[in-house]
């Protein structure tokens, strides 16, 4: 297809689609200077990568929180995933597999790194979950991984009944943009640890190039949090339900011109659109996802 009628098809099927696409631009930026940004402190401030007990091993803690438990959970997996309108024409099932191969990745971007942290100081005799960071840290990887477990049963195996997957949805995603919000907290709380401890001369408190440099690492990274928060909290820019995807997009005379995003169903959450409200009951039209 055209590239411009493909463009021209998606601002008509998703309203404000020139205001989504500019924040996921945006979000797509901003992501990729934060992972630039932690690369440079490794390997410009600190001693770079390896995996052999000392600082180099420690490196990859904050690497991989914030290339996978950061950048992927929010842009690329579960929370931005089924707002994206080019993945419209996949199948729910698919997107299902999507969302959950990525969320799984993105964990094991954060069980590694959590690895890496308990070698570095169990070979440097560092004691470890001393602090507040390490404590929501660890919180939030528990979090994560019973909501990772808790939604693939729930949603990818078929005898789940209905009622309990749109009994489940709303704390689903909650919990997601809880675990989101948690992760970002702790990796600020982090940043802070490292360099109030790491900066001895000169020290974090007179602002050397290292802390500032960093701080501004920080700042990208909530930046980062709030543009995806914004995106997964428009009721607009939800995926329409099956019914309205596979309907013909159709205004009269031939023309597409429909907005989709208009006829999602409240009741669902991610705006899949597979229950309805029908004389007080719950009617399953379609697998909720």
């Amino acid at each position: 297809m055209n590239p411009v009628l493909a463009f021209a098809l998606l601002e008509m099927a998703m309203e404000n689609f020139k205001q989504f696409l500019f924040a996921l631009s945006a979000a797509v930026t901003v992501g990729f200077v934060s992972i630039i940004f932690v690369l440079r402190w490794v390997f410009y401030f600190k001693e770079g990568l390896a995996w052999d007990g000392g600082l180099a091993e420690f490196n990859w803690h904050p690497v991989l929180i914030v290339t996978g438990f950061i950048f992927m959970q929010g842009i690329v997996s579960a929370i931005i995933v089924y707002r994206l309108p080019w993945t419209w024409k996949c199948s729910k099932l698919m997107m299902k597999f999507i969302h959950a191969g990525l969320n799984i990745l993105a964990f094991i971007f954060a069980a590694i790194s959590l690895v890496a942290v308990f070698d570095f100081h169990n070979s440097q005799n560092i004691p470890n979950m001393y602090s507040l960071h390490s404590w929501v840290g660890l919180a939030a990887v528990i979090l994560y991984s019973l909501q990772l477990v808790l939604g693939v049963c729930i949603y990818l195996v078929p005898i789940t009944p209905t009622y309990l997957r749109a009994a489940f949805m709303p704390l689903h995603i909650y919990s997601g943009l809880f675990i989101f919000t948690s992760v970002i907290a702790t990796a600020l709380m982090g940043i802070t640890e490292k360099l109030i401890f790491g900066l001895k001369n000169p020290s974090y408190k007179d602002s050397p190039p290292e802390a500032t440099f960093v701080n501004v690492l920080g700042v990208l990274i909530v930046i980062f949090g709030g543009i995806i928060l914004w995106i997964a909290t428009r009721p607009s820019w939800k995926r329409p339900s099956e019914q309205v995807l596979r309907s013909p997009p159709t205004n009269g005379g031939g023309s597409v011109g429909i907005k989709v995003s208009q006829q999602t169903d409240p009741i669902d959450p991610k705006g899949n659109g597979d229950t309805r409200r029908r004389s007080g009951k719950l009617e399953d039209s379609g697998q909720i996802n």
